[in-house]
């Protein structure tokens, strides 16, 4: 795979860590991530990501960073625009397009806007929504802006209103219940890679994603051409709908007895797994780019102002 910018040799910043509650997820990205760019031949540093950033990128001085944090602050916008300022080339997407996706309400009225589909879901106060049901059950209960399916509440028929965890914010954001199976597909660039089907045994949990044996992902995946071609152009069309660059990775549920209609866009992912197993890096394996080659695209593709 050629590389865009010819940066090899360079130094990159490995950004990792960082303040979020997925602070253990980006630790294992970062690490793979800067072994990974060392086998690609950049000069790396990996970086705990602190309050104390901008004193340590001054030191380290890098060409480019790599940014492999997951959850708020790192995934948000806020260190896509403290490197803007430093004007530091960084991975992954901007400023407005890290912003927009990580603020489910808000991507979810950009993908409406642009024809996708996606189920109703409303904005509550958690009071009210521990209260009653504020909409008919099954439905879901989750923060507006945290990924990992941290703090994911499902709530069934039957089931009296949800009692959240001290965690969750103030405003949380309730939606339908989407029935059916799990899909995702990574885009890199310009490019809709592969549909993965993730096989667990319940809910697709944060346990399910980062504990052994959690879950499986069969890639391709076994579903009709049109659903798979679906995925492929719904998930590009969400990457540039929201402005992404670089890798993202758009997750869906397919409720198989309705055919096309039963496919539902969940949301986009700007800065998604990043070790060798991850959803996004097996995509691109089984379109033949290598995980040092995805690292080596992802830095070369590394910018400001956009």
């Amino acid at each position: 795979m050629v590389g865009k910018s010819g940066r090899a040799g360079s130094r990159v910043a490995v950004l990792m860590g960082g303040l979020s509650v997925e602070r253990e997820v980006s630790l294992s990205s970062g690490r793979e991530c800067a072994n990974a760019l060392r086998v690609a031949g950049y000069d790396v540093v990996a970086l705990d990501a602190g309050r104390d950033l901008v004193a340590r990128l001054a030191d380290i001085k890098p060409d480019c960073v790599f940014n492999a944090l997951h959850g708020r602050w790192g995934e948000d916008g806020c260190v896509q625009g403290l490197l803007e300022w430093l004007r530091i080339p960084y991975s992954h997407s901007g400023v407005l397009a890290s912003a927009l996706a990580m603020d489910k309400a808000k991507a979810k009225a950009a993908y409406a806007a642009a024809g996708l589909p996606t189920v109703t879901s409303i904005l509550r106060c958690r009071d009210e929504v521990e209260a009653r049901h504020v909409l008919p059950p099954p439905y879901v209960v989750k923060p507006n802006n945290e990924g990992s399916s941290v703090g994911v509440y499902i709530v069934h028929p039957g089931s009296n209103a949800p009692r959240l965890a001290e965690s969750m914010p103030e405003i949380v954001m309730v939606e339908t219940y989407a029935p059916g199976r799990e899909l995702t597909t990574a885009v890199l660039g310009d490019r809709a890679l592969a549909v993965t089907d993730i096989i667990t045994n319940g809910w697709y949990d944060y346990d399910a994603k980062y504990k052994t044996g959690g879950s499986r992902h069969e890639i391709p995946a076994k579903i009709p051409k049109e659903i798979a071609d679906a995925c492929l152009d719904y998930a590009l069309r969400a990457h540039q709908t929201l402005g992404c660059r670089g890798l993202s990775r758009t997750d869906f549920r397919w409720d198989e007895t309705r055919g096309l209609d039963g496919l539902i866009l969940l949301e986009t992912n700007t800065q998604p797994g990043m070790t060798p197993t991850s959803l996004a890096p097996e995509q691109a394996a089984f379109c033949g780019i290598s995980f040092p080659e995805l690292c080596a695209w992802i830095v070369e593709d590394a910018s400001c102002n956009r």
